[in-house]
């Protein structure tokens, strides 16, 4: 492992070998289609420094998730198209389902979701993709690249049902592709104070459910280290009582966590993006 991709966590050696382990993270840093603030390649090696000071004992489920094994494979990197980039992770995503591990990509921009996306569908009958962002990223092309960070969910509705929450921003020419019925606006939500939208939400869902998570879906008043950031994001708990019910009601097969924009004086977000990652693999595997 080089030495700036530390491996996730700081657990003992027998809960981070690869033969053993359930859950394998992912690293790709990517950043080449971003057009705001550059530096979420950045964000892997941020989020897995930070992840060495979480406490292992999670309170919400009563359990130390990572004696279940995690194991931080060697990063992607060095790509020189995004197409590249697509087919690595792909290929490597679809390596991991083959094995049985449920796998965690940390991004990079949100374009590294695309090949982890096209695996999990080759991988999984029955696949719904549930997308939290601010951004819809149904453009189909942008740029002049079909696999830009604004044309994400344009591929995944190639590979089966989306559902998209905590949208606040979008072009007019992605609305042809917005399907209304299965998106959960950020003011929507803000106005739902008893969160019945988690309910619908997961009425919407498929037995299979591949999660892709842009931290610009928080508020920036607690993420403000991401690329495009946009006012009147999610909360923390907004979040993870979403990704609760959703493990205990479908079965997540993998996960990406993308668009950490790491900057010094906002190193909490470091933190709870590795945070997230924990709470939801505790989530995953509570018992």
């Amino acid at each position: 492992m080089m030495e700036s991709y530390p491996p996730f966590g700081d657990f003992e050696p027998q809960y981070t070998r690869f033969e053993t382990a359930q859950i394998v993270i992912l690293p790709v840093s990517y950043d080449q289609t971003s057009t705001w603030v550059k530096g979420a390649d950045q964000g892997p090696p941020a989020i897995l420094k930070a992840s060495r000071n979480l406490e292992f004992y999670d309170i919400l489920t009563n359990s130390e998730v990572f004696r279940k094994g995690i194991f931080t494979d060697l990063p992607a990197e060095g790509f020189s198209t995004p197409e590249a980039m697509v087919e690595h992770v792909r290929r490597r995503m679809l390596g991991y389902f083959q094995k049985n591990k449920f796998p965690v990509v940390l991004g990079g921009e949100h374009s590294v979701s695309i090949g982890a996306i096209q695996a999990a569908a080759m991988a999984f009958p029955n696949l719904t993709i549930l997308q939290l962002d601010a951004h819809a990223d149904l453009r189909a092309e942008y740029e002049g690249s079909a696999f830009n960070h604004a044309c994400v969910m344009a591929r995944a509705k190639e590979c089966g049902p989306i559902v998209q929450a905590g949208i606040r921003s979008m072009d007019t020419c992605e609305q042809s592709a917005l399907d209304r019925s299965r998106v959960f606006f950020a003011h929507e939500i803000a106005a739902d104070t008893q969160r019945g939208w988690i309910g619908k939400l997961l009425s919407l869902l498929t037995e299979n459910v591949y999660l892709t998570i842009d931290l610009d879906v928080f508020d920036p008043s607690i993420m403000p280290a991401t690329g495009t950031p946009e006012p009147g994001g999610l909360g923390w708990y907004e979040v993870i009582s979403l990704i609760e019910q959703l493990c205990r009601s479908r079965r997540l097969i993998g996960m990406d966590v993308v668009e950490l924009c790491p900057r010094e004086p906002f190193w909490a977000c470091d933190f709870l993006a590795a945070k997230l990652i924990y709470q939801t693999l505790s989530f995953r595997f509570q018992e």
